[in-house]
């Protein structure tokens, strides 16, 4: 359900949730080089733990005064706002190539891990729209924008700290994900040896985002709009696409490749449509922005 553009406003919030599932589905990747997989497990089933029991402690807290009339509150109008955040939540195609090594390319494992790793955040971010929406009521007939974590903060002081090792949980588990899939990338990229300690892929996996964000604390948060829709959706939307196309349909191809995905090619034609559609959409309103301002 979605009310005014309050989704976009504490979505992002959420971001590292999402990072439950590459724990879920990556328990025998590798985080450090030489660590055993058990140790690695245990590591991850931690983490996994822990996340879901500060998550739940704050919903509890949270939900205590939730007001269910205004989860029937629509405003459908506000949900292409929300696009880009969603699609930028929900990334973690980067990590599948470092999926499928660890799971040795079975398909049946690499499917359920994804089902499975993509079930769960999702079913988060639900839990907590609902929380939100329904117990911070009234922002359209104010009319003003309201931080929904500051406001539970101020009215529950039990909410501070909850929120803290939640976010500290959730940023840990996503640098995992993205530091994993970036240098593996990145490895890829300049051919080094894999198997083997890679200083230099970490080096330039952390180094620039460390050194931006020191120079600018709120660039996140300014980028999500932008990265979710020119560089989400474009890498994980239209690309993925068209090169199953390509594989699928090329005549140059000596034997057909066999579809991993059903839904031929409506289901990509779907996929970059959509995509394409909510980028031109953004192309569109930041030229009318940009003309405003002259």
């Amino acid at each position: 359900m979605l009310t005014d553009g309050r989704v976009p406003h504490y979505f992002h919030w959420l971001l590292g949730v999402y990072a439950t599932s590459e724990e879920i589905i990556s328990s025998k990747t590798n985080l450090l080089d030489g660590c055993s997989q058990r140790v690695i497990g245990a590591v991850n089933g931690f983490l996994v733990f822990s996340i879901i029991t500060s998550f739940t402690a704050l919903v509890v807290v949270a939900s205590g005064n939730i007001q269910w009339s205004s989860l029937l509150e629509t405003n459908f109008a506000a949900a292409p706002q929300s696009i880009p955040i969603i699609a930028l939540s929900f990334v973690y195609q980067n990590v599948v190539p470092v999926l499928c090594t660890n799971l040795e390319g079975d398909l049946s494992k690499v499917r359920k891990a994804i089902v499975l790793g993509t079930a769960i955040p999702l079913a988060l971010f639900l839990i907590w729209d609902a929380v939100i929406l329904g117990t911070i009521p009234g922002f359209a007939e104010s009319g003003t924008i309201t931080d929904p974590l500051q406001q539970l903060r101020s009215s529950n002081g039990t909410v501070g700290p909850i929120v803290e090792a939640f976010s500290f949980l959730a940023i840990g588990t996503s640098y995992i994900g993205f530091v994993l899939g970036l240098s593996d990338f990145i490895a890829d990229l300049l051919k080094l040896p894999s198997g083997q300690n890679k200083p230099l892929t970490y080096l330039v996996t952390l180094f620039p985002p460390l050194v931006l964000s020191l120079l600018d604390p709120e660039i996140f948060f300014k980028a999500l709009d932008f990265a979710g829709t020119y560089g989400v959706l474009v890498l994980f939307g239209v690309f993925p696409a068209a090169m199953s196309w390509s594989e699928r349909y090329s005549n140059d191809l000596e034997a057909p490749i066999s579809p991993i995905v059903p839904g031929g090619k409506l289901t990509l034609s779907f996929v970059m449509g959509g995509a394409l559609l909510v980028i031109f959409s953004e192309i569109f309103k930041d030229i009318m922005q940009l003309q405003g301002l002259h």
